[in-house]
């Protein structure tokens, strides 16, 4: 049995009790339905092997050896991760485009009494519908920049927010970077689809009638692109600004970026990223860090760099600023306060 699905929603809250996507590893990692188990009906290595087979000899031949080859595939994950599934689970399976792969996974679970059921037209079908929300359709969500200059908490207080009861929307974290040159953490970055996936879900749990608290980005987030929809409505969007002295500031960005300063070798060389704009500036930010003068780099970077570049990206913007929240100090209890307060105005003007 095939089940088709319209909308991005009735997908995600799709009703069974296990998703499972059978195509090759390779392909689960790029992206996938969120909350899927990846039970490959072919590795990447037979995936191939049967791939080649249909193209240089026969169809039929790719076919016969792909069949046998799934069929002992699903015979170890019924004697593994599926033994203990009891006669009233209900599995909804998917493969590419809903063909041959995920239907003979399903016939098999099928003859054993589950009742398993594809997903029409695949993972594709599932693209489709993500690819629909992020590039045809207009973005319905009230956005609310939170602006400021680089270190002022930005992230942090994004996430305090969370906490508080005001929705977000963290790319940041939906993109594993911390949004500057310096920002890339220690885990890879995921695909731009598997970020559009993450990006589109998050997008689906929002009220579209309450406000939406978003970090001020670029148009990038590391590698991955932002979606023209989200990009042209935050481009629109009103903002509320943090304004703190830059001594906070680098005391701030120096402790967050501890990890990055705990090896100097890996700062310096993305430092050199800076040479072609920042010239000579850069032999005195790697003295200050084989100096081992991090909150000193931290201030150089903002007053030389970061500052600088973002006074000129504001001047260009024009986008409304609705309030700006002062803060003396970024320490533990003022971050909880600053937090309070902003989510006190949110509150305010929902």
């Amino acid at each position: 049995m095939r089940t088709a699905f319209s909308t991005l929603s009735d997908i995600l809250n799709h009703g069974f009790d296990t998703v499972i996507d059978v195509r090759s590893p390779a392909e689960f990692a790029e992206d996938h339905i969120p909350g899927a188990i990846n039970l490959p009906s072919l590795s990447n290595e037979e995936r191939a092997r049967v791939g080649t087979i249909y193209v240089q000899e026969t169809p039929f031949k790719a076919r016969k050896i792909g069949a046998a080859m799934v069929a002992r595939n699903v015979a170890t994950y019924l004697d593994g991760p599926l033994k203990d599934m009891d006669g009233g689970w209900r599995p909804l399976v998917y493969c590419w485009r809903g063909g041959q792969r995920s239907g003979s996974f399903t016939s098999i679970l099928t003859q054993i009494g589950w009742r398993a059921e594809v997903v029409e037209g695949g993972y594709q079908s599932y693209r489709n519908l993500v690819h629909g929300a992020l590039y045809d359709d207009r973005l319905l969500h009230r956005l609310i920049l939170l602006d400021g200059n680089t270190g002022t908490a930005k992230t942090d207080i994004l996430h305090r927010l969370k906490t508080l009861g005001v929705q977000v929307l963290d790319l940041e974290g939906i993109a594993n970077h911390r949004g500057s040159l310096l920002g890339a953490m220690d885990t890879d970055q995921p695909a731009q689809k598997g970020f559009e996936t993450a990006l589109a879900c998050a997008l689906a749990q929002l009220d579209p009638k309450r406000p939406v608290i978003v970090e001020a980005e670029s148009s990038k987030v590391g590698a991955r692109i932002l979606p023209p929809s989200l990009w042209t409505a935050m481009k629109a969007a009103p903002r509320i600004e943090i304004d703190a002295p830059i001594d906070a500031r680098a005391a701030y960005l120096a402790s967050t970026y501890s990890d990055l300063s705990a090896n100097s070798d890996t700062l310096a060389h993305k430092l050199e990223y800076f040479r072609r704009h920042r010239g000579r500036l850069v032999d005195a930010w790697l003295e200050l860090l084989q100096g081992g003068a991090f909150e000193d780099l931290a201030r150089a970077l903002m007053e030389e760099h970061y500052d600088p570049t973002y006074r000129s990206g504001r001047s260009h913007n024009g986008a409304e600023v609705l309030h700006r929240f002062e803060a003396d100090k970024l320490s533990e209890d003022a971050r909880v306060d600053l937090a309070q307060q902003i989510a006190a105005w949110v509150n305010s003007v929902s």
